[in-house]
């Protein structure tokens, strides 16, 4: 008697135990892996808005022209879908922005809604004039969403080959995540020459540093940057013809930002190289970033070479690489 008491006792336990186990399992939501091509939103509009002045605001956040090129291309690539098409395998794109219309005026960003990892970023209002003036108000922070979520998805697929960095390590105190198909051109001193060779030409990188005296605060950074990057280019980074060297065009003023790397403050500058005494040229990024323990600036540079093709993307994966940038 007391063994049956015993086994029924067990048998309630067990079953409980597997309740319990299933409503664990229930509260663990399966989400799929995003898709999709780096720097490509898809729009969820309806066809009517898409056409109208939402659509042209719309366009004129996501597809307005990427600052620092030689030629206009966009910040993202955009493709449009009507909102009853959105379901099934089109809800797995990585970025998604979602316009509804009809519902308080709000901008929200979600995070692994359909898929993982993905950013949907909903925007909503009763009118079309609400919509557009959430598109506007907030056209910064939904393009930084975006920006940042193809940053690390760019991240995580160079991670799967990566180069030994530990000359970097060694010269710099610097970790920095680049695919292995790079190979360093030259290194002299503090001075890192890296390069990968693309269809058209190349892509390039300089790692060296500075004083933090080198660089001034205020209106006078941008001046001191340049000044910097065309002596460094005079001296080490040489043309094809004698006497050609790296250089900033001086047709193009650059653009200077502020921005965080590896937690710190960081100036970017975007604009024009030119090969002085040559005829080359084509975009660079240039962070300057500011490393206040060791009293000075570490300085990444990207740049491309590669005439008659667009270079957005090129310049996205230089900027990714970049932003990998760790001080050890």
């Amino acid at each position: 008697m007391i063994a049956m008491k015993s086994s029924i006792l067990t048998l309630i336990v067990a079953l409980f135990l597997i309740g319990c186990n299933d409503d664990d399992s229930k509260k663990q939501r399966f989400v799929s892996e995003s898709s999709g091509n780096i720097n490509n939103i898809l729009v969820v509009v309806d066809n009517i808005l898409w056409d109208d002045n939402v659509g042209e605001a719309i366009r004129s956040v996501l597809a307005a022209p990427l600052e620092g090129l030689p030629q206009d291309e966009p910040i993202f690539s955009i493709s449009q879908m009507p909102t009853q098409v959105f379901s099934g395998f089109t809800t797995k794109n990585r970025t998604v922005l979602k316009i509804e219309k009809g519902k308080p005026a709000s901008t929200a960003i979600f995070k692994d809604v359909y898929a993982k990892p993905q950013t949907v970023i909903v925007v909503s209002g009763q009118t079309n004039a609400e919509i557009v003036e959430q598109l506007t108000t907030n056209a910064e922070k939904i393009v930084l969403a975006f920006k940042n979520t193809e940053i690390k998805e760019k991240q995580k697929r160079i991670a799967l080959s990566l180069f030994d960095d530990k000359a970097l390590n060694e010269d710099l105190g610097i970790s920095l995540k680049f695919p292995s198909v790079y190979r360093i051109a030259k290194k002299e001193g503090h001075f890192f020459w890296i390069r990968k060779d693309i269809k058209t030409g190349t892509m390039d990188f300089l790692a060296y540093q500075v004083p933090l005296s080198a660089i001034r605060k205020g209106d006078s950074a941008v001046t001191d940057i340049v000044r910097l990057r065309d002596s460094i280019g005079k001296k080490h980074v040489e043309g094809r013809l004698e006497g050609s060297y790296l250089a900033t065009e001086s047709a193009y003023a650059p653009y200077i930002f502020e921005t965080i790397i590896d937690n710190k403050p960081t100036l970017e500058t975007k604009g024009i190289w030119d090969l002085k005494n040559d005829f080359m040229s084509g975009p660079f990024i240039n962070y300057a970033i500011e490393d206040k323990v060791n009293n000075r600036y570490v300085i990444i540079e990207g740049y491309v070479f590669a005439p008659s093709v667009e270079k957005r993307d090129y310049i996205f994966e230089l900027e990714s690489i970049i932003r990998s940038l760790k001080i050890n």
